[in-house]
């Protein structure tokens, strides 16, 4: 984890789509909680480097399977704490993705105990904080658009 001089906390994240053969969105489970492929930042990454290094750390899908789409960006920011900075509260700033696979790779899980791939039907109702936001902001999007999550 790299603190911003601001004190902030940067990470990223894709929300990966295949089309198997409807649309589905890719979430990775935690003990108590579904999230997307995220990690922090490192030093001198932008964000989309740092979405793409985590989704392939997390997930095996080498970064040149997914095509992020160009006109998609979806920030948040919320306080979180660390325990190895003695539970100093943090400003961290997430920014996610829209990725489509180009190609069917097998699932790699290194930091997560399973993943499954969700039929995109929105809206959706997953988990109100961080998931749900993105998703509608994601349908919100594809409907600006005119189109289904495709590859």
């Amino acid at each position: 984890m790299k603190i911003q001089p601001n004190g902030t906390v940067h990470a990223a994240g894709i929300l990966l789509f295949r089309k198997s053969p409807k649309p589905k969105f890719l979430l990775m489970r935690h003990t108590d909680r579904w999230d997307l492929p995220k990690g922090h930042s490192e030093a001198g990454e932008s964000f989309v480097e740092t979405a793409l290094r985590e989704t392939e750390e997390e997930t095996g899908i080498p970064a040149k399977d997914i095509a992020i789409d160009p006109d998609f960006l979806f920030q948040l920011s919320y306080p979180v704490t660390y325990k190895k900075t003695g539970d100093k509260v943090f400003e961290k700033t997430v920014q996610y993705f829209l990725g489509f696979l180009k190609t069917r790779p097998q699932l790699i899980l290194t930091e997560h105990e399973a993943a499954e791939w969700f039929d995109w039907n929105p809206p959706h109702q997953i988990q109100n904080k961080t998931i749900d936001p993105l998703l509608a902001a994601v349908a919100s999007h594809m409907e600006s658009v005119n189109q289904e999550p495709t590859v």
